[in-house]
């Protein structure tokens, strides 16, 4: 058998560069077309669980909880939550001044606590668009109706905001099942109005604390979500012990 010839082997290289060169003009024009889901102008960094598409880390720091609504387990979230600072509240200029919250308190009240961090965070989960700005509304909405109550009357204040009265709604009905409960299994109501007010109080300045100004911001909501997550943990484990207060 005779060896090809020089033209042979000539075609051949030929038309293997020639497919080479084809695959990278298209592979470059394929990651070429590759931009951020956002804003379709820089190259993707990281995958958004919101988008379902990769993005670029500016639009990430910059649309996050803005006209992202993040997930809670999003790594990106966590880890920028590790990093966020927001601006201290003057403690003169939180509202309802005359109440007073104490450690002593939140450790006896525990249990109040729990229920109603659970109530709060049941209520948002069902009203998947619902974020820190509308809890805060739900809270203030709350805390109204307990002082309204204490004074004599009964008369329930409502959000305007569709989402915060649901939420209003929910909670206080946990809070009418808590006290149920606790009367059927001890006979008697040993949670006050004015503990119940307190309890409200707490969560109301924590959400404050929490706030980072982002308009889809749900620090506060993350916040109650790792304190219930570890008072499980903790009565699992063992079940005298204290709960931990977020």
């Amino acid at each position: 058998m005779s060896a090809p010839s020089r033209s042979g082997w000539s075609s051949s290289s030929c038309s293997m560069t020639t497919l080479k060169n084809r695959l990278v003009r298209c592979i470059s024009l394929y990651t070429k077309g590759m931009s951020c889901a956002i804003c379709r102008i820089r190259k993707p960094r990281r995958f958004c669980p919101w988008v379902n598409g990769d993005i670029c880390t500016l639009c990430c720091g910059q649309e996050r909880e803005v006209t992202v609504d993040c997930p809670f387990d999003c790594p990106f979230l966590q880890e920028a939550r590790k990093h966020e600072r927001t601006e201290p509240w003057n403690p003169k200029e939180l509202p309802n001044q005359d109440i007073r919250v104490t450690e002593e308190f939140l450790e006896e009240h525990q249990h109040l606590l729990l229920s109603t961090s659970m109530s709060i965070m049941r209520a948002a989960a069902d009203t998947a668009s619902a974020v820190d700005r509308d809890v805060r509304e739900a809270l203030d909405a709350l805390i109204s109706t307990q002082r309204t109550q204490q004074s004599g009357l009964y008369y329930e204040t409502h959000p305007a905001n569709v989402l915060a009265d649901r939420i209003m709604r929910e909670t206080m009905a946990g809070l009418e099942e808590f006290r149920r409960s606790e009367q059927e299994e001890i006979a008697l109501r040993h949670t006050r109005q004015s503990d119940i007010l307190t309890v409200l109080v707490f969560l109301q300045r924590l959400a404050m604390d929490r706030d980072n100004g982002r308009p889809r911001c749900r620090a506060f909501l993350d916040s109650l979500r790792g304190f219930l997550a570890e008072a499980d943990e903790v009565v699992k484990t063992n079940p005298q012990s204290s709960l931990i207060v977020p």
